[in-house]
């Protein structure tokens, strides 16, 4: 009997492994590009390797104006990389220098203001809206799939639509599985991921994980670390309750007092400016979550390709480039790297 139970378990164990993709235990050390306003060389995107990322996040950006239902994309003033040509020359950039890669579709809603905010108030304008960002989702789909693109995001923090409208977003997931092949994910906004009701569709769970953690001017590590406390217990439930694993599809922390806080509240003058905090948040958040099993890792925001050495942007700005942030974030993915 106990040989036939030890067998029994063997057999289940086996049979788990095969079930078990390998892609799905990958850790994803990955950046968010800022596609540039004009065209750059395949060597710029080699400068990405220095911080020890295995993948990179492009992002097209589309238009919309609240309450108008139209979605606009690849008009003459768009810049480069956010145009499909451009962003399929970044796709084949970061291939070249052995990335994998998310395209992740991001409309700008003029007017709202951020697209969280977008909506419409008739049946007829929702209708027009839907078809256009097929189009729009779809044009992008089918040229990540021809390049070999690993994951594809259907959109981006669409607050009132992602809630409201469960039928769209699972027929617009079941067209892109018609045209594209790798992984799929969905990148909801840290404080709407749970009125979701579709995650049974996609392969992660995505958050734009702007978690307030710790709040004050600045606070010690120890602080920001136990602040995830409460998060990693909640994300952990919802892993468990939809069987999927959950990706940061965004995350990150501006160099300025509070930032660790309520982001959106963070004062953006250079008198703010604070790089050793966002070095400090980025570190309390690979301690607190290298060990969970849930997380598969994630995106963080974000990476231009046109800072100047020392630093061309507002010492506030998100970028880790030239800040002591960089370096925490290249020892920790080089940590997993290996």
């Amino acid at each position: 009997m106990r040989l036939l139970v030890l067998f029994s378990l063997l057999v289940l164990g086996v049979v788990a492994m095969v079930l078990l993709p390998v892609e799905d235990n990958i850790r994803i050390n990955g950046a968010s590009l800022v596609n540039p306003p004009r065209e750059i060389t395949s060597e710029k995107m080699g400068e990405v390797k220095r911080i020890n990322a295995d993948w990179v996040a492009l992002i097209p950006y589309a238009f919309s104006r609240d309450n108008e239902p139209n979605v606009s994309f690849d008009h003459s003033r768009q810049w480069w990389g956010e145009h499909t040509d451009g962003n399929c020359r970044l796709i084949q950039y970061a291939k070249d220098h052995g990335f994998k890669v998310m395209v992740k579709p991001h409309v700008w809603a003029r007017g709202a203001g951020w697209v969280g905010d977008f909506n419409l108030d008739t049946e007829d304008k929702w209708m027009i809206w839907e078809a256009d960002y097929t189009k729009y989702i779809l044009n992008h789909a089918i040229k990540a799939d021809s390049m070999g693109v690993e994951l594809f995001c259907i959109g981006t923090e669409y607050r009132i639509p992602a809630r409201e409208r469960p039928a769209f977003w699972r027929s617009l997931i079941k067209q892109v599985r018609g045209v594209y092949s790798g992984k799929i994910t969905y990148a909801s906004n840290w404080d709407n991921y749970q009125n979701i009701t579709w995650w049974d569709q996609v392969d992660y769970i995505g958050i734009d994980a702007y978690f307030p953690l710790a709040e004050g001017i600045h606070p010690d590590l120890s602080e920001i670390r136990k602040g995830w406390d409460p998060i990693k217990q909640q994300l952990s439930l919802f892993s468990k309750k939809w069987g999927k694993p959950i990706l940061f599809t965004e995350y990150g922390f501006q160099s300025a007092n509070g930032a660790a806080g309520s982001h959106w509240e963070v004062d953006q003058s250079e008198s703010s400016a604070n790089p050793q905090l966002q070095a400090d948040a980025y570190e309390a958040t690979f301690e607190a979550l290298e060990n969970e099993q849930w997380w598969v890792g994630g995106f963080f925001w974000k990476w231009h390709f046109n800072t100047l050495p020392g630093g061309r942007w507002r010492g506030t700005e998100w970028t880790p480039q030239n800040k002591p942030a960089e370096a925490v974030i290249a020892r920790w993915y080089g940590k997993k790297a290996n």
